[in-house]
């Protein structure tokens, strides 16, 4: 069944004859006559008695309330697309990795709500694999991940690099890597660490960069939040590899250490992902650009930001759930 067909049904009862359906939809009576005995045929019975004015037969009057409701269904669903392809939606949803929603995003969340008051951000730390996945099943509008080779395969997805930065040691300070200004990676390799569970894009990179020098990754206990990666580091037995904007609030704290490795330097990438069709809507383009513009920056500088601005941040709305 052709919605236009529908449509000239709908016509040429309202119009009351063929001629005024042809004026107002702008196609010749000929055209509005074929599209209403396609409609027939495909219903199976005449529709109309062909006189002046037209009349309904009785499968015309029992067709009649449902063609209304099929083109008004269809009109809304029209209107609904065209004002989310002008930014009309009323959410927007983020899952980032821990350490830049920790330190660094809030500056891109104050801006975004500045410029689109009326879009309630929802924001959720999920670990790089986590956060593609609820973005592929459509939960959420970006991911905020570390880079991956295969993010650009396809076609299927926006890239946005973000910034760059290392994968430095954190220590207590009373642990004997604390000695060193710059910890060779042979001696780090020796060492038991607490890790991120498996399948976080973070051990994977720390794996892999051990593995190329023919190293083995000690994992000696699994976590997945920051504050507990700080907590049992300070106990003095295990060390972690960590990225730079994970530790800035660990250099003022007595009780820890952070040391750069010896070259080679291990860096991670991080960018921000979204999907083609997502990346046409207004907001979800704009929040990758400010996420680019804003995030560029040593993450420092970051933290004075954040700690500047997070009462701000905070956006006068409810806090933001995890989804």
């Amino acid at each position: 069944m052709r919605l236009e067909l529908l449509q000239a049904f709908l016509n040429v009862v309202e119009s009351g004859s063929f001629l005024a359906a042809a004026h107002r939809s702008g196609l010749s009576q000929s055209t509005i006559s074929r599209q209403i005995q396609a409609l027939e045929e495909e219903v199976g019975a005449p529709l109309l008695h062909r006189k002046s004015p037209v009349a309904l037969t009785v499968a015309g009057e029992r067709l009649l309330p449902h063609a209304r409701r099929i083109c008004q269904e269809w009109q809304q669903a029209q209107a609904s697309i065209r004002e989310w392809l002008q930014g009309g939606q009323s959410e927007l949803c983020v899952a980032g990795i821990h350490s830049l929603t920790a330190y660094r995003l809030p500056p891109v969340l104050q801006e975004f709500c500045r410029e689109y008051p009326q879009v309630q951000l929802r924001v959720t730390a999920l670990g790089s694999d986590r956060a593609l996945k609820v973005l592929k099943d459509g939960l959420v509008d970006v991911a905020l991940v570390m880079e991956n080779p295969w993010l650009r395969r396809g076609g299927e997805l926006v890239v946005e690099p973000l910034y760059s930065e290392p994968i430095q040691v954190l220590m207590a300070t009373s642990h004997p890597l604390s000695r060193y200004e710059r910890i060779p990676w042979p001696v780090l390799a020796e060492y038991p660490q607490v890790v991120f569970k498996d399948g976080y894009a973070m051990r994977t990179c720390v794996e892999s960069h051990l593995a190329r020098q023919g190293l083995t990754l000690k994992a000696a206990l699994e976590l997945n939040t920051l504050e507990a990666f700080r907590g049992v580091v300070r106990q003095g037995q295990l060390i972690a590899l960590l990225p730079e904007s994970a530790l800035v609030d660990c250099h003022a704290d007595p009780g820890l250490q952070v040391r750069p490795t010896d070259p080679p330097l291990l860096q991670r990438q991080v960018v921000a992902v979204t999907t083609r069709d997502r990346y046409q809507i207004p907001p979800i383009r704009r929040f990758l650009q400010l996420a680019a513009q804003l995030l560029r920056q040593p993450a420092s500088d970051a933290k004075a930001d954040r700690d500047a601005s997070w009462v701000s941040a905070k956006f006068a709305r409810p806090r933001l759930p995890k989804l």
